[in-house]
């Protein structure tokens, strides 16, 4: 939908007073020579597409043009949403400074912190903090214009984002309050976005720009190596001892190989604070000065040899592949570096900030920089003086079953987009090279053009329940830029009504309805599965606990590893007996996070810091998890104002009581993942050592096993709930765990539960306070029909039911003042539970049948039905009762 607009309604610019350093390096942008076609698109159209490479400036310039415009003036702002939190934050960041304003106007906020205000022209954020935003106002009132930014990298959020603006648009456009969305990617495939006719009526305009600032040349290797680490390695020798100063980023998959090269580079290139005092260093830094900007010879690293010091320094493996066979003649002119240090950096998200921030300070004096990082430095993130890029074509993604729920990390080739996204890298502030690690002919015929859209490859559970809390019901008809599959919906759909939190329309056989505790889930920031946990722990002297347990849980890699020496002793004397020992790994979490609050009350950040070296744990996990459990304190006290939580920091330890009844509300938040122990038979049959912790997932055909990293792996409980299912090298494994007892399921997971068979001994009861009838039952769980105890649980929906509360109705039980009437009645009351009674002619049944019919299964629901009918069940209940009795039934009825 390009939806015209009056281009006449002039906006009244605001002056900005940049700096002439900012003037200069501004006018080097592509995008600065299509500022005046861009903000023609937008005034004359409510939906435009902005294309251009990485180092094109689009990130940092359009919200600057639409403030110039005048945007943000009239009380109204102008929203970007960034994909990830440390782009927003540096992006904000870069924007003011530009503009030469401060951060009250040019602001930020993200999941955890920010700085927006009410003087807030500009407001960068995270895709979720704008769904947010909706959920409270639909139509983003308070909104000029939205950018969307890397709109390639196709998140969940984005996505959903894309959807709902499509909509807001066209409502705003109707009520003469036009909306701007400005929609922004760094590759050409947008026909998901401009040719989807569900996103948008008529195709939006697509603004193309030239390029980036800078060119960058791209060089592949002959021959693709087994071993990608070294083969890096290699390169990143070569380059920083034959050519000239610019810093280099290294592309790999994960933290630990992140971690590898960087300890390698470090012994090869040592770096010593005397260095920097060095004399000789003094002309190596004029002439790096000298040579940071110049174009670079045509230059093939392959014709160097590197140079080996001792096995100590370069350990390379045996698979790296050997390029050095080329019999050109080396370039007389190269510049020789190798005496030079390396300031090698790591980075991956699980750093915490402020070792990430090191990439953006300079290097020591006389120093190169290095940056060895995943793929987060593939989107808005510009690395000062980043000439070399060392891209190993890989990348790890998570693959997720949405049957299953089986996670499994695994190491494919990348995209094509994204290999160009991360050459861009180096084209940000000078002409740059692109080292690949990988052939032209592989690059070609086996890398895919573009990245699977996130919402085809993860879970979407909390996706639908958001969608539903904001009334978007029927999610298959949503206008997904590209829909994920029908029945990965259907799927997550049924876990949420498992969980409770939507329900089925009995009258259209449709899941449709969002229930008030999926209301209450959706207000927080959680798994569908924790939020329940959340929901269900009204106890105040519960709530503070399971606030730390289900913040730690919510942060990716919150435990380490178990080759951590320091938390193998630790854990273990977390856990040791009883009920503390059942509560498995979530204890851990428990202790760990109060370890941490008694550690920061009493030296601050230092003591924290202290706490994690000595215990094993990662401070970054331990401060975004206090971040959340604070986000989540400050939800639940607006939406409970009684409630007035604070963060306890002198949290004591749960007593065994409260310990038993945590495992019962994460039973109830993770009802649809339990596992069973496998017997001594199973075992055999299988071909299982008989002390191997191997179980029996619920919604899994193939054994689970314990991992090494839990705490309940000696002790082996029979049932336990799980976090989650991870695969490695074709072996299953849980993690997350809490043992739970199997007579609870049936409470606890009564959707999973079938119901075999009521007993009649002992008798059903009714408790007169709380309205509930309660029974004891043979039941299985799952669909595999695992036997259970025998257990007493809350009467279940079934038939019975019904016959049940029409003995407690005619018993007197349910309604005290029928009770008078009980010596009156033509039968016992036990005569409605004979299961022939319906068969035959006698109308004594028509109770029962319209309880059932009406789905009244509470005294509650019978007494809404008074309010609207008076006379509801006055006939069927005056059929038990003889004619000289009716009249004194009738005056009294309702009896409520």
């Amino acid at each position: 939908m390009s939806g015209k607009t009056d281009s006449t309604a002039k906006k009244q610019p605001v002056p900005i007073n940049r700096t002439p350093e900012i003037i200069e390096s501004r006018s080097k942008l592509p995008i600065i020579g299509e500022e005046q076609v861009i903000m023609e698109a937008i005034s004359e159209n409510d939906v435009i597409i902005v294309v251009g490479e990485t180092g094109s400036g689009k990130t940092t310039q359009v919200p600057q043009f639409l403030y110039e415009a005048g945007y943000s003036n009239g009380n109204k702002m102008i929203g970007v949403t960034e994909p990830r939190r440390i782009a927003a934050i540096s992006v904000s960041q870069r924007v003011a400074e530009e503009l030469n304003e401060t951060t009250d106007i040019v602001s930020y906020l993200i999941r955890f912190e920010g700085n927006a205000g009410s003087n807030t022209k500009i407001k960068f954020m995270t895709d979720g903090v704008l769904l947010k935003e909706i959920q409270n106002d639909f139509l983003l009132n308070k909104y000029s214009a939205i950018i969307l930014d890397e709109a390639h990298e196709r998140r969940v959020f984005s996505d959903i984002l894309i959807g709902i603006l499509s909509r807001i648009v066209r409502l705003r456009q109707k009520r003469s309050s036009p909306l701007k969305l400005i929609i922004m990617s760094a590759t050409l495939k947008v026909d998901d976005f401009s040719k989807n006719q569900k996103l948008f009526l008529q195709p939006p305009p697509i603004i193309e720009l030239s390029s980036r600032q800078f060119p960058v040349t791209i060089h592949f290797n002959k021959r693709t190596p087994h071993d990608y680490l070294a083969e890096a390695y290699n390169k990143i020798y070569k380059i920083h001892s034959n050519l000239p100063a610019g810093a280099i980023l290294v592309f790999l998959t994960g933290k630990l190989e992140v971690k590898q090269l960087v300890s390698k580079l470090r012994k090869a290139f040592p770096y010593r604070e005397t260095d920097s005092k060095i004399s000789s260093y003094t002309k190596c830094k004029q002439s790096i000065k000298k040579e940071i900007g110049k174009p670079l010879p045509d230059i093939n690293l392959d014709d160097y040899d590197i140079e080996m010091h001792s096995e100590d320094e370069l350990i390379l493996s045996d698979n790296s592949s050997n390029d050095d066979e080329d019999e050109d003649e080396v370039p007389s002119k190269i510049m020789k570096f190798s005496s030079t240090p390396l300031w090698v950096l790591p980075l991956y998200s699980m750093l915490p900030a402020h070792k990430q921030s090191k990439i953006f300070e300079p290097p020591p004096s006389g120093c190169r920089m290095c940056v060895v990082s995943t793929n987060v430095a593939e989107l808005s993130l510009t690395i000062p003086n980043v000439k070399y890029v060392v891209d190993c074509g890989k990348t790890k993604v998570r693959e997720y079953d949405p049957l299953t729920s089986v996670s499994r990390f695994s190491v494919v080739w990348e995209s094509k987009a994204s290999a160009n996204q991360r050459a861009g890298r180096a084209g940000r502030t000078s002409p740059g090279h692109c080292y690949r690690l990988f052939s032209s002919a592989l690059f070609n015929d086996e890398f895919p053009e573009w990245n699977l859209p996130e919402i085809q490859t993860t879970p979407i559970d909390n996706v639908i329940l958001q969608m539903k809390s904001m009334k978007i019901d029927k999610i298959t008809s949503f206008p997904f830029p590209t829909p994920p599959d029908k029945q990965t919906i259907l799927e997550a759909e049924k876990r949420l009504v498992t969980l409770g939190a939507l329900e089925v329309d009995r009258n259209i056989a449709e899941i449709n309805n969002i229930t008030p505790l999926g209301k209450s889930m959706a207000a927080f920031p959680l798994s569908p599965h924790y939020a329940k946990m959340l929901c269900l722990s009204k106890d105040r002297s519960l709530l503070q606990y399971m606030l730390f347990i289900i913040s730690a849980m919510s942060v990716q890699e919150y435990l380490p590893g178990d080759n951590v020496d320091a938390w193998k002793k630790t854990k273990l004397s977390w856990a040791n007996k009883g009920e503390f020992l059942l509560l498995g790994d979530l204890m851990i979490i428990l202790r760990s996070m109060g370890g941490a609050s008694h550690a920061m009350k009493k030296s601050g950040l230092g003591g924290l810091q202290e706490y994690c070296t000595k215990t094993g744990l990662h401070q970054k996990s331990i401060l975004e998890a206090w971040k959340l459990n604070n986000q989540l304190i400050n939800q639940l006290n607006i939406n409970v104002p009684s409630l007035q939580l604070n963060t306890d920091l002198d949290m004591t330890p749960p007593t065994p009581i409260q310990v038993k009844q945590i495992r019962q509300i994460v039973l109830a938040g993770m009802v649809d993942r339990v596992a069973r122990r496998l017997t001594t038979n199973e075992l055999n049959r299988n071909g299982i050592r008989p002390n191997k912790a191997a179980y029996y997932a619920s919604n899994l055909t193939a054994i689970v096993y314990i991992h090494n990293s839990s705490v309940l792996k000696r002790s082996k409980p029979e049932w336990l709930v799980y976090q989650e299912i991870f695969e490695v090298q074709d072996k299953m494994y849980i993690k997350g765990l809490t043992a739970i007892e199997p007579e609870w399921l049936p409470m606890y997971a009564n959707r999973l539960c079938k119901t075999l068979k009521v007993l009649d001994d002992p008798m059903p009861s009714y408790n007169e306070e709380t309205g509930k009838m309660f029974c004891t039952v043979n039941a299985t769980y799952g669909q595999a029909g695992w036997s259970l105890p025998q257990a007493e649980i809350e009467f279940p929906d079934i038939e019975q039911k019904y016959c049940w509360l029409a003995f407690f109705i005619l018993s007197g039980n349910v309604f005290p003042q029928l009770e008078n009437f009980r010596q009156h009645l033509l039968s016992k009351p036990d005569l409605i539970l004979k299961p022939w009674l319906k068969f035959l002619k006698e109308s004594f049944y028509l109770l029962t049948q319209t309880l059932n019919k009406n789905h009244d299964d509470s005294a509650k629901k019978i007494k809404e039905h008074w309010l609207k009918k008076p006379t509801y069940l006055l006939e069927e209940y005056l059929i038990w009762l003889p004619q000289a009795a009716h009249k004194e039934v009738k005056l009294i009825w309702p009896p409520s």
